[in-house]
């Protein structure tokens, strides 16, 4: 395994950032090379522990002569992030600086100007050249999965619909109980490396890139940080990568994806008419009926009328839930993963910022 370190100047004087790099080689120069990345919201840490048991599993493979094609991980992809904390907690989501989403403003461009990514890095602030940097190492590999976690949450992933369904193989490997098919329209890491992929010839879209994966996953909620939970997912991911040729281990068959796959339209975002406690009927991986009392929402706590009640717009699984209990107006409560597309509008992109 070799190990390097991306040097990351601050944008004031005296502050600079490290970003880990690990590589393993591979044998064989047909095998597709994969880069996998933990924690680019700073506070998200299932993957980062998932990658520490990852590389014990590589490191014998590597011993072994056993990894066939190159592997590059980022275990800890936002230092920057794990450095921004606010009267004692860890702000990893969003850049204090700048106010912007770590997963957010990659640069769309096409596979032809990755070099360009790493130009004249001086000219951009510090979030953008580890944004640009990550890109560009990301744009050197066949597969790319960005792990992630949601609040409270079963095991889900990300898929654009270009690379589906050909990642199943990955979803059954991780035992993922949902797949959200995205439209490929958000500047996220995940969307950003296939945009790159779907426009290898600038302005002509391919729509399923060849031998290609980008897949954002999230590894339930941000309280799994588990032993048990994170050598489970490394040997999910080990599997995957047999399966696909990366490793060896004899070519494990692939196992089936059973849960549900849809796209981001039927997604039912459950959100408070009004601030205040929230009383929670339904946990994650329920499935509810259409009408079924989801959570209530204590606005003014002993008065009569203090409380509203919230209930399923469709029938569908609860995929996520919110783990504070204190909500704003409009906040969102949980996510609803249904058959049909959900009566409120959505713009391309994202579900949430």
């Amino acid at each position: 395994m070799d190990v390097s370190k991306i040097i990351i100047p601050g944008d004031t004087p005296g502050i600079e950032w490290r970003l880990p790099v690990l590589r393993f080689m591979g044998h064989d120069p047909k095998a597709p090379k994969t880069y996998i990345q933990a924690a680019l919201h700073a506070g998200e840490l299932p993957g980062t522990v998932l990658l520490h048991f990852l590389c014990e599993r590589l490191r014998q493979a590597e011993n072994q002569g056993g990894i066939a094609g190159d592997i590059t991980i980022v275990p800890h992809a936002n230092p920057i992030g794990a450095a921004q904390s606010h009267f004692g907690e860890l702000q990893g989501r969003f850049d204090l600086g700048s106010r912007t989403n770590f997963n957010r403003d990659f640069p769309l461009i096409s596979i032809a100007d990755r070099a360009t990514l790493v130009e004249d890095l001086n000219d951009y602030p510090a979030t953008d050249r580890l944004k640009r940097q990550l890109l560009h190492m990301a744009l050197g590999a066949d597969l790319v999965i960005d792990l992630h976690c949601d609040d409270e949450s079963l095991q889900y992933a990300y898929i654009d619909e270009a690379f589906w369904p050909e990642a199943a193989d990955l979803a059954a490997a991780l035992d993922m109980e949902a797949v959200l098919l995205s439209d490929g329209e958000s500047s996220a890491f995940e969307e950003a490396v296939g945009f790159a992929w779907k426009y290898e010839i600038p302005g002509e879209r391919q729509s399923r890139p060849p031998g290609k994966l980008s897949v954002t996953v999230e590894l339930r909620g941000k309280r799994d940080v588990d032993p048990v939970l994170a050598k489970k997912d490394a040997e999910g991911l080990w599997r995957f990568l047999a399966t696909r040729g990366i490793v060896n281990d004899g070519r494990p068959l692939a196992t089936a994806f059973s849960g549900p796959a849809v796209p981001l339209d039927n997604v039912e975002i459950v959100r408070a008419p009004e601030g205040g406690a929230v009383l929670f009927h339904c946990n994650i991986g329920e499935r509810i009926m259409q009408g079924d009392l989801l959570a209530t929402i204590v606005t003014r706590p002993g008065q009569p009328g203090g409380s509203i009640d919230l209930t399923a717009p469709q029938d569908g699984l609860i995929l996520t839930r919110r783990s504070d209990r204190l909500v704003r107006r409009r906040g969102d409560l949980m996510k609803i993963a249904c058959s049909s597309p959900s009566k409120a509008s959505r713009r391309a992109g994202a579900l949430e910022n």
